[in-house]
């Protein structure tokens, strides 16, 4: 038999590339890619379904660590949000998937990877591209872009194939990880429309105001509320606070790789915090030039990361720059937690370049004299003074 290996998440497309590619005389071994989406009973049902579907084993791969390491952390280290708004969730997690697919793939000697993405959206180019490069030797297959398939199709296969399982369409689509849960519904297809409350898995459960502590070791998250723990899982610990407060929702608009433009709701209230607090306190312990230079490098990042270029060389390039940036940026953060919002209030660093001892903004100087303040003046305004005399 013809050894194959599907990106199985339990979905409709999924079910229905495993059903078809099992009838038509291929060894389906299914894998699902754990990035923080899944709970111990999710893994066991999507286990026992796939099996129904007649696929020839089952795994489930755990790479939230991984996902960290390897990604979450240097969008951490880049204050990454697309278009200033969106902290690049689940295009993030699909990079990291579709590596350790295409690794399981070459481990078992497959000679082929399908994936059920259809033709109009951005996991396609993703999916395809990592699986290029890692396995240029193994055919990439894809049934629901090639036959180019309708919801109401795949349901009636399947059930015409003894599948009675329940594909009633959600309401809202909902893809959760560990960098945040996106939310796709009727009205993000609209320019004009908001999600409703009831759209946002996480409701508002707490009221009133709670101040928080996130420290920093070298640009990672390693305590939280002074307890010590891994950046992933003092992620998912503040996640979980967070979320209670119903703090980071919002509707990110963006260019998809294919050209068109695209609208997704989500909630990320870690990965949002986490960001603006680590980017307070870089702004306290970095140099004017680390900031500038860091601030158009990860914008490239960002991009890069989203469009599947993760595995091009260039990236591991910034990577370094990024790390190297990090060397100094240690110390506490405090925040205040409402509902539906948060507040960073200060840090606490001893590489804070905010020191007294070198005077305070517009208030007191130790550092120069008044003579050396007006000649440093002189000289910086030279440039532009010669300027307007000569073309005035």
């Amino acid at each position: 038999m013809k050894k194959l290996v599907i990106a199985y998440s339990g979905g409709l497309d999924t079910s229905y590339c495993a059903v078809s590619l099992s009838k038509a005389g291929y060894e389906v071994h299914a894998v699902s890619v754990n990035t923080g989406g899944f709970t111990q009973k999710e893994i066991t049902n999507i286990e026992a379904n796939a099996y129904k579907m007649g696929v020839s084993t089952y795994k489930n791969i755990n790479a939230v660590t991984t996902f960290y390491q390897k990604v979450v952390k240097y969008l951490i280290f880049g204050n990454v949000l697309k278009n200033n708004t969106y902290p690049l969730s689940v295009s993030a997690e699909r990079i990291i998937q579709a590596i350790e697919i295409a690794n399981y793939a070459k481990s078992i000697g497959a000679k082929y990877i399908a994936h059920g993405s259809t033709g109009a959206g951005n996991d396609q180019v993703r999916f395809d591209m990592i699986f290029q490069t890692i396995t240029p030797d193994i055919q990439i297959i894809t049934p629901i872009r090639e036959q180019q398939l309708s919801r109401q199709k795949e349901i009636k296969y399947l059930k015409d194939n003894g599948i009675e399982l329940s594909w009633e369409k959600a309401k809202y689509s909902i893809n959760k990880g560990l960098w945040g849960t996106s939310v796709g519904g009727e009205e993000t297809l609209t320019s004009h429309k908001a999600l409703p409350e009831k759209a946002y898995p996480s409701q508002l459960e707490r009221t009133g105001e709670e101040q928080v502590k996130l420290t920093f070791k070298n640009g990672e998250f390693v305590a939280f509320n002074t307890v010590y723990d891994t950046p992933e899982k003092n992620i998912q610990k503040l996640n979980k606070l967070a979320s209670s407060y119903a703090i980071g929702r919002d509707i990110h608009v963006g260019d998809t790789i294919v050209g068109i433009k695209g609208r997704v709701g989500f909630e990320a209230a870690a990965a949002l915090i986490i960001i603006k607090a680590h980017h307070l306190l870089e702004k306290h312990t970095l140099t004017k030039w680390q900031l500038q230079h860091k601030e158009y490098l990860t914008s490239f990042y960002g991009m890069h990361l989203h469009e599947g270029q993760y595995l091009d060389p260039v990236m591991r390039n910034i990577e370094a720059f990024l790390t190297s940036s990090q060397k100094k940026v240690t110390g506490d953060v405090f925040l205040t937690l409402k509902p539906y919002h948060f507040q960073l209030d200060g840090i606490n660093s001893k590489y804070d370049l905010m020191n007294a001892k070198f005077g305070s903004y517009g208030e007191e100087n130790n550092s120069w004299t008044s003579d050396e303040a007006k000649g440093f003046i002189k000289i910086l305004g030279n440039q532009n003074k010669i300027y307007q005399q000569v073309n005035s």
